[in-house]
C-alpha cells in the first residue's frame, strides 16, 4: 500500500501529501509545492508551445499578434500586427499559454494560436 511513497509537507512535515496535477497538496496545513522532476512516474518530456504558424515558442522570445482581439474594459482591444516583447510560457488557464506585457493594456496572458514569433 505504501508503494509510491511522497516526502513529506516542506512547511509543516505533514506526512499526507498527496499528488494534484504536477503539484503536492498537505492536507493538513493547504500547502503547495511542485514535484521534483524524479518522483513521479509521469513524462519527463518538456512541454513544446507552438505559434500560428509551428514555429517553437521560447521565454523571452518576441511574437506579433496576428488577428484582433478583444480585451475585456478596452473600447479598442488588441490590434493584428502589435509587436509583444519579452514573452513567458506558462501553464495557463483554458488555453493562455503566453504570460506578456502589452504597451497600453499591462499584464496578460495570450494564446500561442493568436501570435506568430518574429
Amino acid at each position: 500500500m505504501t508503494e509510491n511513497q511522497l516526502p513529506p509537507c516542506p512547511a509543516c512535515a505533514g506526512a499526507y501529501a498527496y499528488e494534484m496535477g504536477a503539484l503536492l497538496v498537505c492536507p493538513e496545513c493547504g500547502h503547495e509545492w511542485p514535484l521534483a522532476p524524479g518522483e513521479s512516474g509521469g513524462d519527463s518530456e518538456e512541454r513544446v508551445i507552438k505559434d500560428a504558424v509551428g514555429n517553437v515558442l521560447a521565454d523571452g522570445d518576441t511574437v506579433t499578434v496576428v488577428k484582433g482581439l478583444k480585451v475585456k474594459g478596452s473600447p479598442s482591444g488588441i490590434k493584428a500586427g502589435t509587436k509583444v516583447r519579452n514573452i513567458r510560457l506558462v501553464d495557463g488557464v483554458d488555453g493562455h499559454d503566453i504570460d506578456c506585457r502589452i504597451e497600453g493594456f499591462g499584464p496578460m496572458q495570450l494564446k500561442s494560436s493568436v501570435v506568430r514569433k518574429v
